[in-house]
């Protein structure tokens, strides 16, 4: 790296009195960008970035003289093209995120169930990115659906043409059919049909026309879009939304969280669940304001993305009773109980003893948090779950199966011993919301057929009301960690016989797709506790017998629980959420 004095970098005029003295200052090129840097330290720190960035000189070199080839990858029989460095958001205009093909799965499931109740459907992936969504939907449901592709890039729209014509699709752009007439199709290979690809703002592609299926998918939260997409929206429509601002909804950013849903939030042992029902409420919030009621037909929070699809009813008297399901939730930061405030505008005077534990009595100072506002009602719908599992066994898609089922058993909240597949030999009639559908066991005809039409804002009305006095049927809300919960010096048993127990104990328990090691039920914490105090064994004997630790009295667990209890919050290194 050599100075440089040539006359190269214009440097302004120094007056000194009268005169005007322009001296032309030393300065350093950069080898890569051809930038012009005067202090040394400056250039050292303006290599470094190129070099973190894999900009280098041969690499700059090639990128200059010939563009790098595009790479060709394939995702459920569906090709697609993504330019160099395609998993990287700063660096490409496309954006491609192998991670999420779980994602991708479970809402071609739900676009697919939703097929089936009647056809065609006009779907909108409202940021397409490569495309590949829209893909698979024209791909594998044919003329069921209409699918239109939208995204504000230049350079992603033209790569969604490219990757259209890559998989023998039409594209429409601006209603002008645009066909690539060199396009040969291979013997026994059918041209599916179009794809309407727009270059506009989703925003105002959701307020121009009508969709029977909306995904939001930006690049973050989706907070900017959802009045949008429930404007038009028609009635017994789906929204489905994937929010991959997971600092903000896992409480590493809470003044985030605070700005975009309005919502206070904390880390606790349920903070998956949290922050689902942070984003349902935010859903249900803006399909209120446009007199829309939603139905969540599952909600699903993994590592990478938290997706939450929904059922829109039209009526003010599904926008009030969608309305009253947003609550404020009481944690308590010792013990980690919860529940959901009563309804009520009365001013409680002491909002401590709503909840089951006596952390207040028993600690100084303020023990609990007011988090909120939350979606306090159910988070799946097991009748539809059982439709995607049988789309999804139709379809060939065996990596999203598993977590099916499992959606399944967590919506019942039944252990999976329990869980059959196959519906019964009968014909059943399922009804939701409105929509009949058809059940049969016959694998090899479609599952679930359509019978009948929408039916009349009175009759969604009495179905509603039918659904409020069902609560008891809805899964318990929130789950407990075995491990957070464990008490030092004793082994606790294993998962699935510890769900044997609780069942046994007469509650309701099943695993969640939230935590690997979170438990569902019903139980009051403190019975929790108890049980699993009294299936523990101890360490430091070399591990009693079960019986023998069975034979404990329940008054002599429920005393050493408490002081369990008592011994971690006067610990010096308890951990407070």
């Amino acid at each position: 790296m050599c100075i440089c004095h040539l006359p190269c970098r214009p440097v302004k005029p120094n007056i000194i009195g009268e005169q005007i003295t322009s001296k032309m200052g030393a300065h350093y090129h950069c080898i890569i960008c051809s930038a012009t840097i005067t202090r040394r330290t400056d250039m050292l720190g303006h290599v470094r970035r190129h070099m973190n960035k894999g900009e280098t000189k041969s690499s700059y070199i090639a990128a200059s003289t010939a563009k790098p080839p595009k790479e060709i990858l394939k995702e459920a029989d569906t090709d697609v093209q993504v330019c160099p460095n395609y998993s990287i958001p700063q660096k490409t205009d496309s954006y491609f995120n192998p991670k999420m093909r779980l994602n991708r799965q479970l809402i071609f499931c739900t676009l697919a169930a939703l097929a089936e109740e009647r056809k065609p459907l006009e779907c909108l992936d409202a940021f397409g990115a490569t495309g590949i969504m829209g893909l698979q939907w024209a791909k594998h449901l044919g003329n069921a659906v209409k699918v239109t592709i939208n995204d504000l890039n230049e350079n992603s729209v033209t790569l969604i043409q490219e990757n259209c014509h890559l998989n023998k699709l039409k594209v429409v752009v601006d209603s002008k059919e645009k066909e690539k007439s060199d396009d040969i199709l291979e013997e026994g290979e059918k041209n599916l049909g179009n794809i309407k690809v727009t270059k506009m703002d989703a925003n105002v592609l959701m307020h121009l026309r009508s969709f029977d299926f909306i995904h939001l998918d930006p690049f973050g939260t989706s907070v900017n879009y959802l009045d949008s997409a429930f404007r038009n929206i028609r009635n017994l429509g789906i929204v489905s939304v994937t929010s991959t601002d997971i600092s903000s909804l896992y409480a590493k950013a809470q003044h985030v969280a605070r700005r975009h849903y309005g919502c206070n939030i904390v880390r606790t042992e349920y903070y998956k669940e949290l922050a689902a029902r942070i984003v349902v409420a935010a859903v249900a919030r803006a399909a209120a304001r446009c007199n829309k009621g939603i139905e969540v037909l599952f909600a699903v929070a993994l590592e990478h993305f938290v997706l939450v699809v929904v059922r829109v009813l039209r009526g003010p008297t599904s926008a009030d009773e969608t309305a009253k399901k947003i609550q404020y939730l009481i944690h308590c930061q010792w013990c980690e109980e919860r529940i959901f405030q009563k309804d009520g505008n009365m001013v409680e005077e002491n909002p401590y003893r709503q909840l089951p534990c006596n952390c207040h009595g028993s600690m100084p100072g303020k023990t609990a948090i007011e988090l909120g506002p939350l979606w306090s009602s159910s988070l799946f719908n097991t009748g539809f779950l059982k439709r995607m599992l049988f789309e999804s066994l139709h379809h060939g898609l065996d990596d999203i199966q598993t977590l099916i089922k499992t959606l399944i058993f967590e919506s019942e909240c039944t252990p999976q011993s329990q869980f059959s597949i196959h519906a019964s030999s009968n014909v059943n009639k399922q009804e939701e919301n409105g929509v009949f559908i058809k059940t049969t066991d016959d694998t090899t005809t479609d599952n679930y057929i359509a019978q009948g039409k929408r039916k009349s804002n009175e009759m969604i009305t009495n179905l509603g009301k039918k659904q409020k006095t069902d609560v008891s049927t809805e899964h318990p809300p929130f789950y407990y960690n075995i491990h957070r919960h464990s008490i030092k010096g004793m082994n606790m048993p294993k998962l699935k016989k510890f769900l044997c127990y609780l069942s046994q104990a007469g509650f309701r328990v099943s695993r969640t797709h939230f935590d690997p090691m979170g438990v569902r039920t019903d139980a009051p914490l403190m019975q929790f506790k108890s049980i699993l105090l009294k299936y523990s064994t101890p360490t430091y004997t070399g591990g009693q017998s079960e019986s023998h630790v069975q034979s404990a009295s329940e008054d002599t667990v429920t005393e050493r629980v408490e002081m369990s209890v008592n011994d971690k919050a006067e610990a010096s290194g308890c951990r407070r959420w």
